[in-house]
């Protein structure tokens, strides 16, 4: 696969598909032939000039049409759009596994039902969490052919659980309340326009991609300045207390009660930005239904495809180094090193071996969770997480829930709870909650137990994680 990215500005001396993209070509052939024919026909030009020529051919077709170079363009142009426009959707969905179907609405059904009807798709699943989303459902697993659909891996590219043992008794949760709260506030930012006056460093930014692909390259200077904060709506950190029932675990500790820290967040405004741009250019280029249009997919063997490919990677990398650095802040004070460190995103695709050929695997608000893998499966303030060991179910497409669910989407929840009620329910289960909107309330998230005894077949419990101090946007 080619990775030849775009390079931002004019003094270059080719053409590439970001170039014609914003000219007006749609992702695939056409693009490659453009470049192809203006490098061997018109190499004297510059990437300016060249461009110039081929708007005139575009606002006057007839009159170009006939010409040996730009008609061939033309001609590929006009057959690539046209077969954009007739991308049709199978009739019948392919079957796909449902994990917990009796907690999953019958909307999100109805979304996996027609992501199953895309001509890409090979095989599909639920997660006993799945709510319904735009696209794909959030808790939809769905594995294609060749190809990535930006949707489906969702506007927060990236987002996952980050998760820290520690050697240290959670007596010390009770003990150090007070303090452990200060550095929750001192030591964390959350919203949509916020970060650090003075971010750290991280070799990240070192990444060749920044300065090649255009679109990272615009979003580079707020992506410093977020890094090691957090996001909003229901994106947290927490200290908790991790139970281990048997001396006999993954981490080689006593049975007992440890502390833990868990957080959740994506690769904040960088995440959104590349989501939204490259969704736009696979609605542009893949002509679906409308009731399927978010479903738009690009080509890995398109500029665009590969562009997106790399800058998901790039959105990954980063919201890894916000929860390292927001975890390395809040250890300081243990004066030990982590015991163990789960990090699994869980809005991504992965190009895996499946049923004995690649495949693109998204996981939109689902887990990874192959054999042996480690993980943590949140719950709500007020019902514990899990700590898992993935059993590599096939059914699953090697897949678990990320978290509880929502039983209540964010704008029901504002209009049906009380704040009221919220705080007395925290206060009841013994949390500390600094932030934290109506919309995250407990009530609004599904049974825990229900959740994780739908999914027994994907994943073994190894620990339990309980939030004390919970920290959140307000």
């Amino acid at each position: 696969m080619s990775t030849e990215v775009y390079a931002p500005n004019m003094a270059r001396k080719k053409l590439t598909g970001h170039d014609l993209m914003e000219l007006g070509f749609p992702a695939g052939r056409s693009i490659s032939l453009a470049i192809s024919l203006m490098q061997k026909h018109y190499a004297h030009l510059s990437p300016a000039e060249q461009l110039n020529l081929l708007k005139q051919a575009m606002l006057a077709p007839d009159k170009f049409v006939t010409h040996t170079v730009l008609g061939e363009i033309l001609i590929a142009l006009a057959k690539q759009n046209n077969k954009s426009e007739a991308i049709n959707l199978h009739e019948q969905p392919l079957p796909y596994a449902v994990f917990g179907d009796n907690l999953i609405e019958a909307e999100a059904k109805e979304q996996m039902d027609l992501a199953m009807r895309l001509p890409i798709s090979l095989k599909g699943a639920l997660m006993p969490d799945t709510h319904k989303g735009h696209g794909l459902p959030i808790g939809g697993v769905l594995a294609t052919d060749g190809v990535v659909i930006p949707y489906a891996v969702g506007m927060d590219i990236a987002c996952r659980m980050h998760f820290t043992l520690y050697n240290v008794p959670a007596t010390i949760l009770e003990q150090k309340k007070y303090q452990l709260k200060q550095e929750l506030q001192d030591q964390t930012r959350f919203g949509v326009n916020t970060g650090f006056e003075k971010p750290q460093e991280h070799e990240v930014f070192d990444r060749p991609e920044f300065n090649q692909i255009k679109i990272l390259q615009q979003l580079k200077t707020r992506a410093a300045y977020q890094l090691g904060s957090s996001g909003t709506g229901n994106h947290f950190v927490e200290f908790g207390a991790v139970t281990l029932d048997s001396g006999n675990n993954a981490f080689n500790l006593p049975a007992g009660d440890y502390v833990g820290i868990l957080s959740h967040s994506g690769a904040r405004s960088l995440g959104k930005n590349i989501a939204a741009y490259y969704t736009q250019i696979a609605m542009d280029s893949c002509r679906l239904p409308v009731e399927a249009k978010y479903l738009a997919w690009l080509d890995l063997q398109t500029q665009a495809g590969q562009e997106y490919w790399l800058a998901m990677q790039i959105a990954n990398d980063y919201a890894k180094a916000c929860h390292e650095q927001i975890h390395e802040r809040l250890s300081a004070s243990f004066g030990e090193a982590p015991v163990a460190c789960f990090d699994n995103p869980h809005n991504f695709a992965w190009q895996e071996q499946f049923l004995g050929r690649e495949v693109i695997v998204h996981r939109k608000g689902a887990a990874r969770a192959a054999a042996g893998d480690l993980n943590i499966i949140a719950g709500s303030m007020t019902q514990p997480g899990y700590l898992v060991r993935g059993l590599g179910n096939m059914d699953a497409i090697y897949s678990s829930s990320h978290g509880a669910g929502r039983a209540l989407s964010a704008k029901k929840a504002a209009q049906v709870l009380y704040q009221t009620e919220m705080n007395g329910l925290v206060k009841a289960f013994g949390v500390e909650l600094i932030g934290g909107s109506l919309q995250e309330s407990p009530m609004a998230y599904k049974n825990m137990h229900y959740v994780m005894e739908s999914q027994q077949q994907q994943v073994e419990v190894v620990g339990k994680f309980t939030p004390k101090l919970v920290r959140m946007d307000r």
